[in-house]
């Protein structure tokens, strides 16, 4: 150690921005900070890493803590490290993004944080440099979303086309002309067609759908010419 005794220490770790759908509102879920600085305002989830474990091993197990799952679609995107992001010690921060299906999850949150799915558009002051990381992540995960069906993780299995719909418009901010949206993506053979009908929206219904991931790999660039449209 003595070769490193010249240089500063400083403390890494990582937050996660976990992104929920319920088929209605495009969510985040933040938690009360329970320690201080800053104790009892809202917060991303985060902690630090351990010193036998690497970022994504320590991101993989805060979320396995809050949430009750393993494999949850979660990818790092950026650093933040602002010299004085934190007011108790210089600390560098690793994010990541994870997106999850609220209605498959909800009931298993820890209730040690008194974690709480909060709409994006209705999201409450956080501490810290968090709203700047929550930002970060909607940009990244609307670029990534035009290369990747990665918005396909925050819903069920078996969805709607007005499901869909909700989904585009909340992450990329637009109003979609419905009835256009839903022929353009009809007709990206991406989604397989089902029997029954959701019918708690209408008298009508609406047929569920199913994901053709193997056509996805086929029509990439269908895909991403059908985003860049809308």
């Amino acid at each position: 150690m003595s070769a490193y005794n010249e240089h500063s220490r400083l403390l890494l770790a990582v937050d996660c921005i976990i992104f929920g759908f319920d088929g209605r509102s495009l969510k985040l879920l933040i938690i009360e900070r329970g320690m201080l600085p800053e104790k009892g305002k809202w917060s991303l989830m985060g902690g630090f890493v351990q010193e036998h474990e690497n970022p994504d091993d320590a991101a993989s197990r805060i979320l396995t803590y809050l949430t009750g799952l393993k494999d949850i679609y979660m990818e790092q995107f950026q650093v933040f490290g602002e010299p004085k992001r934190d007011p108790i010690a210089r600390t560098v921060s690793i994010a990541y993004y994870a997106l999850i299906d609220i209605g498959k999850y909800e009931n298993q949150l820890s209730k040690d944080y008194k974690a709480e799915w909060v709409s994006l558009n209705r999201l409450p002051d956080l501490i810290f440099d968090h709203d700047t990381m929550v930002k970060a992540a909607k940009e990244h995960l609307r670029y990534k979303a035009a290369l990747h069906p990665i918005l396909f993780e925050l819903l069920p299995e078996r969805f709607t086309i007005p499901q869909i719909a909700s989904l585009f418009e909340q992450v990329y901010n637009v109003e979609l002309d419905r009835p256009n949206f839903m022929r353009k993506l009809r007709s990206t053979g991406l989604l397989l067609k089902q029997s029954d009908k959701d019918k708690d929206g209408s008298k009508r219904g609406a047929h569920y759908y199913v994901l053709n991931r193997d056509m996805y790999k086929e029509k990439v660039s269908s895909f991403l010419h059908f985003v860049t449209q809308l």
